[in-house]
């Protein structure tokens, strides 16, 4: 058993407390080998498999999600590139929704912050006497439900010019 890690040796490696291997091992992505006096010992290639998991929580991945993939891997050996490659082509989807999703948060929280309002309940330009709020509960427009034509078209008669040339809205 001597290229078996034991829990300790495997934190120090990985940098992940004793504490939350156990809690990985308890929802399933590791499974240590058991010794006749019942201790956990670790395979090397375990430390890519906890690492993965680790990326992949920093990805934004779940723990079902990330589960769901380390089944896919192969146990017993340290998975190839090809193995990777199969994880990559798998959640790369995922990923660039939520890259998506980030990307259009940062831009609309830009704008949102920019008038100076700080009130999605009241901001005359971006949501006007809370039309997102009639649509339902949570951030709407920022999880990808557009305001639809009339809101822009009344935005647009909304606005005036001011004297310094600049869009403003009437209150």
């Amino acid at each position: 058993m001597g290229s078996l890690l034991t829990i300790g040796e495997m934190s120090r490696r990985t940098g992940v407390p004793v504490s939350a291997i156990r809690f990985y091992e308890a929802k399933g992505l590791l499974s240590p080998i058991r010794t006749g006096g019942n201790q956990r010992r670790f395979l090397r290639s375990d430390i890519r498999r906890l690492s993965f998991a680790l990326v992949a929580q920093q990805l934004g991945l779940n723990l079902s999600e990330i589960e769901e993939e380390l089944r896919r891997l192969p146990n017993g050996r340290a998975p190839t590139q090809a193995d990777w490659q199969a994880v990559s082509t798998r959640i790369r989807d995922r990923l660039d929704r939520r890259i998506a999703l980030l990307q259009r948060t940062r831009d609309r929280l830009d704008g949102c912050i920019g008038c100076g309002c700080l009130s999605l309940e009241r901001c005359a330009l971006y949501n006007p006497r809370d039309r997102a709020g009639a649509r339902g509960p949570g951030p709407q427009y920022l999880l990808g439900d557009p305001p639809d034509a009339t809101d822009h078209q009344k935005l647009q008669r909304s606005q005036v010019p001011t004297t310094a040339g600049e869009p403003s809205t009437s209150r």
